[in-house]
């Protein structure tokens, strides 16, 4: 619904770019305490985003009295794939147990032919080329039971975690030092470094809050099939139990400081 302009286009590829970059750096930070496949899991998961913590955040700028550019939800969307795409190449490219091939070309074609990764790109596309009158066909369905279908998924994810509670304590103090640090950093340096793409203030608040959320959602359900060796007591875990509840009381006020630097 809002007009493409060159100011859109430069926000929706500074967000894919974060949804790529970040991934890489949280992979060789995290291969120096964990595997390569929970480090590839927990990667995808902070190069993601929350769609909770960026509803969140939209109340918390509502309350402030500033808005955000419309075209900032499909850089939310944009951001989801890439970091999932990412996270699989990571784990492709440094798995030597596996036998496989890891040239470029089979890694390319595994991460982006991934049944969960076609699933999310598939629907971004489905959804541009829908107006609004083709999608009240399927309303019943998307809309108005969503919620109930989100809830049983992530009541089920919830006891997936509650059940390896005891293996994710066991991972000792540091997981607690990067599921509380990561999304600063990620947040932090992302609200000054978006001065260069806009000026708006509520965008740039977004953009920060988008790089330091990690997903609990897309990136579980993705990685339970595109990364099953990964362990989701860990990445769901750090996203949802340390990343989440960090954002909402202690970052969504910080990021908001920075950006009016």
């Amino acid at each position: 619904h809002t007009p493409f302009s060159v100011d859109i286009f430069m926000a929706l590829l500074f967000g894919i770019l974060i949804a790529l970059l970040i991934p890489i750096y949280v992979f060789f930070l995290l291969r120096q305490k964990f595997n390569i496949y929970d480090s590839a899991a927990v990667a995808a998961s902070y190069g993601s985003v929350s769609a909770v913590t960026f509803v969140a955040a939209i109340s918390f700028l509502e309350i402030q009295q500033i808005d955000s550019g419309g075209h900032m939800v499909a850089v939310m969307a944009l951001m989801e794939a890439p970091a999932i795409v990412m996270g699989v190449i990571l784990m492709r490219l440094f798995d030597r147990t596996s036998g496989t091939d890891t040239s470029l070309k089979n890694i390319l074609h595994h991460s982006l032919t991934n049944g969960s990764v076609l699933l999310i790109v598939g629907s971004l596309i489905i959804g541009f080329i829908a107006d609004t009158k083709q999608a009240e066909g399927i309303r019943p369905f998307t809309t108005d039971i969503f919620k109930g279908f989100l809830s049983i998924f992530l009541l089920e994810m919830g006891m997936v975690t509650a059940r390896r509670l005891k293996s994710f304590l066991a991972y000792g103090p540091w997981v607690w030092l990067y599921g509380l640090l990561i999304p600063l950093i990620n947040g932090s340096v992302v609200a000054l470094l978006s001065a260069w793409i806009t000026q708006d203030t509520g965008d740039r608040f977004i953009f920060a809050i988008l790089a330091a959320s990690a997903s609990y959602i897309a990136v579980p359900a993705a990685m339970r099939k595109a990364i099953p060796q990964s362990d989701p007591g860990l990445y769901i875990a750090m996203s949802l139990g340390l990343t989440f509840p960090l954002n909402i009381t202690v970052g969504m006020p910080w990021y908001f400081y920075l950006v009016q630097g």
